[in-house]
């Protein structure tokens, strides 16, 4: 209310309070007892509003890696939850009765440890009620205890094991770990690859060492034998030495967690060697579009995801049409996961009727999210998403399809 409205509010009250003809002290009196009353209520009203527990604008936090190699990667986790949070906003988003906007708070953690605990300092100090990231495993268990610190649920499509073992009440994963995903690689390759002689190859990343030892625990579980285990960086490309190695050991599946244009250049060592006879399972690193390129080459190339891809879902395809009206492009990888957690998150602020992270992180610890793509999100009391699933891709004519998929292997 303006000034000026006001000062007329005012003048109205003083000419009805101003006794006429025949009004007595009585009645004057009773004017401004009433007058008392509506003034003191309209205070405790504006009291109260101002006291609300939900301010105006909620800002969840988005910490994804926006540049470098994996970029288009994390640009796609930051769509997805812009996508989400237009909608809610677009919808009118109310929380305890009152409307709030929300706000997305993105930052770059360049897939770097020591760049995303900076970045997790600098969303807490934003004040975010919660922070949708970090990508790599290895940051996201960097910036965990951040997170913690002040309470904020950390909702990541990160799946290394440690993420959630390290015991903190905010760690939330969005799919299935990699304790599932190398049970499903190794039985994947006894059971349907089945050869001679297996090689485990790895980058010498958290993400990657883990995957392959688990894979290849599996494979001793399922009696085949690794006649070669051997880790690399994860920028080597000359693999001329572990191809004419390969050949000698007479191996015949390679499960690797490689990068794609890693396993594109080991391809390339193996053809020269007229070496094709061969297949090649890797985790979700090279489930890509580069990829493609290594098709036809040898016997076979597969790739094991627990991000698994909008279009295998009822509602994926509704989700891919609204995604390119608002990107002009597909998704890159799991925009949807971001999605569905950004829903997710909005109805535990809404149960929650607060915005403090606490009571928002409690919530989801209970909660049954619906998540508009994927059904639901539900986590234990660790924070390991209950439905996740491992899905295996074969190429084939030039693109990923569905092999099998599965929350047990």
């Amino acid at each position: 209310m303006t000034t000026a409205r006001r000062g007329m509010v005012g003048r109205a009250a003083a000419v009805r309070l101003r006794p006429g003809k025949g009004a007595g002290r009585r009645d004057t009196l009773a004017g401004l007892g009433r007058w008392t009353v509506l003034a003191g209520a309209c205070a405790v009203a504006a009291i109260l509003a101002g006291c609300s527990r939900v301010p105006d604008t909620v800002k969840i936090g988005v910490a994804q890696p926006l540049s470098g190699p994996l970029a288009a990667l994390g640009q796609d986790m930051l769509n997805g939850v812009r996508m989400a949070v237009d909608e809610l906003n677009q919808a009118g988003f109310t929380v305890d009765g009152k409307r709030v906007t929300l706000e997305v708070v993105a930052q770059d953690d360049r897939a770097d440890a020591a760049t995303g605990k900076a970045v997790a300092q600098q969303l807490v100090e934003a004040g975010v009620v919660a922070v949708v990231g970090h990508l790599n495993s290895g940051v996201s268990i960097e910036a965990a205890p951040i997170y913690a610190a002040q309470g904020v649920p950390q909702l990541a499509i990160s799946t290394h094991p440690r993420f959630t073992e390290l015991g903190l009440p905010g760690t939330f994963r969005l799919v299935a770990n990699d304790n599932l995903q190398s049970r499903a690689m190794g039985s994947f390759a006894a059971t349907q690859l089945s050869a001679n002689a297996y090689a485990v190859l790895d980058d010498g990343t958290p993400y990657g060492k883990g995957l392959a030892d688990g894979a290849a625990q599996q494979l001793e579980h399922e009696k085949r034998r690794v006649a070669v285990r051997q880790s690399f960086d994860d920028k080597t490309t000359d693999f001329k030495a572990l191809a004419a190695r390969l050949q000698q050991e007479r191996v015949g599946v390679i499960i690797s967690t490689l990068n794609d244009f890693q396993v594109l250049s080991l391809i390339d060592a193996l053809v020269q060697l007229n070496y094709r006879d061969v297949s090649i399972l890797g985790g979700d690193t090279i489930k890509t579009t580069d990829m493609l390129k290594g098709d036809r080459k040898v016997a076979g190339i597969y790739a094991t995801s627990p991000v698994l891809e909008a279009r295998e879902f009822v509602t994926g395809r509704q989700f891919l049409e609204r995604y390119d009206r608002a990107f002009k492009k597909a998704p890159a990888y799991g925009g949807h996961y971001s999605y569905d957690a950004t829903y997710v998150l909005s109805a535990a602020i809404q149960q929650a009727k607060s915005a403090d992270p606490k009571a928002i992180a409690k919530v989801l610890h209970g909660i049954n999210g619906y998540a508009p793509v994927t059904g639901t999100m539900k986590w234990d009391e660790k924070g390991e998403q209950r439905y996740g699933a491992v899905g295996v891709y074969g190429m084939r004519a030039g693109q990923w399809e569905l092999r099998m998929r599965s929350d047990r292997w």
